[in-house]
């Protein structure tokens, strides 16, 4: 990789959320000293019109990070139980960001395997935002990290071209449910399940 490669990275995701997240496909994100190969995203419009986006409604201390330049890790709990890391990307002050739902363990293979001992297949260490998170050793302690800095969680352009790259709707949101802004490598086997945002019945 040279400088004028973390560069070009660097001024994609400065740019609109939906080439950033077409373009964030292939790239490589390493943590707690396990790489992997980026293979599924979605992408948020932050204030920009876009309600299933967490900056939808404006800045909240959950959400900071999102307002700030882009490059920086947003990260954030959910269900409980799960971590999340996302992207920022844009201008500042615009709050896009990009999820990475999925992605092929290219690095550290026997750590993540450690890390997701339930896991059967090494297709499914981290396919999917929280496995992802989880093989990694992501948590809240990487908030606000400079991903394409010298530090721990580092993310880096892609080593070899993408093939054919799918779209359709985002997973579990609530609102702009057919926004098709989920982007993944087409047939790669670590790309999570669609599932389509069910509300919960009321009780009588």
């Amino acid at each position: 990789m040279t400088s004028t490669d973390l560069a070009t990275l660097a001024d994609l995701l400065a740019g609109p959320v939906v080439p950033a997240a077409r373009g964030l496909l292939g790239c490589l994100l390493t943590a707690g000293e396990v790489t992997v190969r980026i293979t599924e995203v979605e992408a948020y419009a932050g204030t920009a019109g876009d309600p299933a986006s967490h900056a939808h409604r404006g800045r909240t201390p959950r959400n900071a990070v999102m307002f700030g330049p882009s490059g920086h890790a947003y990260v954030y709990f959910t269900y409980g139980m799960h971590w999340c890391v996302n992207v920022v990307t844009g201008p500042e002050g615009e709050a896009s960001a990009v999820l990475l739902r999925a992605g092929e363990v290219v690095d550290g293979l026997d750590l993540a395997r450690a890390r997701r001992l339930a896991v059967r297949r090494d297709v499914d260490l981290a396919r999917g935002p929280a496995r992802l998170c989880a093989a990694l050793g992501i948590d809240r302690a990487v908030y606000g990290a400079d991903l394409l800095g010298d530090g721990p969680v580092r993310l880096r352009p892609a080593v070899a071209p993408v093939p054919a790259i799918a779209a359709g709707p985002r997973v579990g949101v609530t609102g702009a449910l057919d926004v098709p802004w989920r982007f993944w490598i087409d047939g790669d086997p670590t790309v999570s399940a669609y599932r389509r945002h069910v509300p919960r019945r009321r009780r009588t």
